[in-house]
């Protein structure tokens, strides 16, 4: 049976007779991940991130509707790394405008683009876009999440670590060979300003890691990431809700003038 809240699954008879109010649009990667995980990981993640959050909403009554991942990001900091497949940033920018124009002509006004890669930037696009578009985007970095981070997991750093592992070996044990792994230790930053963050530079990874690991991966299980994925599902979920519901006034996103 077709899953209402996966476009990939519907029909245009469907979709005729009731459009969503929210679309969430997941972006993916396809690179290395340590010796261990799939180059799919960031896509996989997008893919059950994206479908679990627009299920729950669609169990609390949202209007939401999950458009297929795109599969490739920006890779420019792992190029040194054999089909790292890259889009520029201002690649990326062209596919969002022209996706976005597709949701505007569809009559779509609320879109919130699920990020599954740290080498997707789309705070820049979105400032372009804004007054050029009536569609009101929203980005979700998902790793970005905290709360309950640390009552789960010991590593700090993940690319390919403890965290991402996790969630593989809970979404797609058969794609994981954890005795493969290294430890995902990287090479210190020579200048204390960048160790410290207020100097900011590109970091090819060929250089930072040894196989393009970054955080330790030997700690994860598949309990971890079901706790890490029911933690994000709640949390996503409810903003779904609450975005599907919202009327779109002078105010939106902000609350209505007059409110305290």
């Amino acid at each position: 049976m077709a899953k209402p809240w996966l476009l990939s699954e519907l029909t245009y008879h469907e979709i005729k007779a009731s459009l969503p109010e929210v679309v969430v649009l997941p972006f993916g990667a396809t690179e290395p991940h340590n010796l261990h995980l799939p180059y799919a990981t960031d896509t996989i993640e997008a893919d059950v991130i994206g479908s679990a959050i627009c299920e729950e909403a669609h169990k609390r009554g949202a209007r939401v509707l999950c458009l297929p991942t795109i599969p490739y990001g920006t890779e420019t900091n792992q190029m040194a790394f054999p089909f790292a497949m890259n889009l520029q940033p201002s690649t990326v920018q062209l596919i969002l405008r022209d996706l976005v124009q597709s949701l505007e002509r569809t009559g779509i006004k609320k879109c919130v683009i699920l990020n599954s890669h740290g080498g997707n930037a789309f705070k820049g696009l979105i400032r372009e876009l804004y007054g050029q578009t009536s569609v009101h985007l929203f980005v979700c970095n998902w790793y970005a999440i905290k709360e309950g981070y640390d009552e789960i997991f010991e590593a700090k750093e993940d690319h390919a670590g403890e965290l991402e592992t996790s969630i593989l070996l809970h979404a797609r044990p058969d794609l994981v060979h954890l005795s493969r792994a290294d430890d995902g230790a990287t090479r210190p930053l020579r200048f204390e300003a960048l160790r410290n963050g207020w100097i900011e530079v590109s970091r090819p990874w060929h250089l930072l890691t040894t196989n393009s690991g970054s955080g330790c991966p030997h700690r994860a299980t598949a309990e971890k990431g079901r706790k890490w994925l029911d933690i994000l599902v709640d949390r996503l979920a409810t903003f779904l809700v609450e975005l599907s519901v919202s009327p779109i006034d002078d105010s939106f996103p902000f609350e209505p003038k007059g409110t305290k």
